[in-house]
């Protein structure tokens, strides 16, 4: 395990990165020209991505993200 020290300024910026990247995800997952594995690899990296904006975000915030993941989580084993 690791830890960091960060200043709030720090930590806004790093949320705010972390919701760019679930956002993009997000779009580029609706996109039907991509499919397979690809779709599969980036489904991964949300999953991965989410776990490290829920570390620093509150409940409220998180959550619309995290009904997203289970949306695509399903479609992924339909």
């Amino acid at each position: 395990m690791l830890g960091m020290l960060l200043t709030d300024k720090e930590v806004k910026e790093i949320e705010y990165l972390l919701k760019r990247e679930l956002e993009e995800l997000l779009l580029d997952l609706t996109d039907e020209r991509i499919e397979g594995v690809v779709k599969d690899v980036m489904i991964e990296k949300y999953g991965l991505v989410f776990n490290l904006y829920k570390r620093l975000a509150l409940p409220s915030e998180y959550q619309q993200y995290a009904l997203s993941l289970k949306l695509h989580s399903q479609k992924k084993f339909e």
